[in-house]
């Protein structure tokens, strides 16, 4: 299998990863030292915990949320996917209420690869607006 292939394979069990929050998966997919900002947190999160506790911070505003591969585009270290995101605004999220309105969004996100075949680092176009814009906040 070329490098292409297996990191499209790679991005799959990525999307399981995400989607059962599972720690064991976290751990072979994603390099510890791999650094992820997000909105969760002012400071860097590092390595599948600090990934998977994204996942769980998006839960507590959205407890069925969902992430499904749309389309990937894949390159010899790194990866672009476009997702869909969707959810129920059940529990509070941002400060905002539950309003249990349902959003499906689209998300990009590029996926970098090391040498071990594990995400090294994650760059995302922000989604963050077009979840706002789901529960009507905007």
């Amino acid at each position: 299998m070329d490098l292409i292939e297996r990191n499209k394979e790679l991005m799959k069990k990525f999307e399981t990863m995400i989607n059962n929050a599972d720690e064991k998966l976290a751990e072979e997919l994603v390099d510890s030292n791999a650094p992820f900002y997000t909105p969760a947190s002012p400071e860097p999160l590092y390595g599948g915990k600090g990934y998977l506790s994204v996942v769980h911070w998006m839960r507590k505003g959205f407890s069925d949320v969902q992430w499904h591969i749309t389309d990937i585009v894949a390159d010899n270290d790194k990866v672009a996917v476009k997702w869909n995101l969707s959810g129920t605004h059940d529990g509070e999220f941002m400060g905002i209420k539950p309003t249990n309105k349902k959003i499906s969004v689209c998300v990009m996100n590029f996926y970098y690869f090391n040498e071990e075949g594990k995400v090294a680092n994650d760059i995302a176009a922000e989604g963050m607006i077009g979840i706002l814009r789901g529960i009507g906040e905007i």
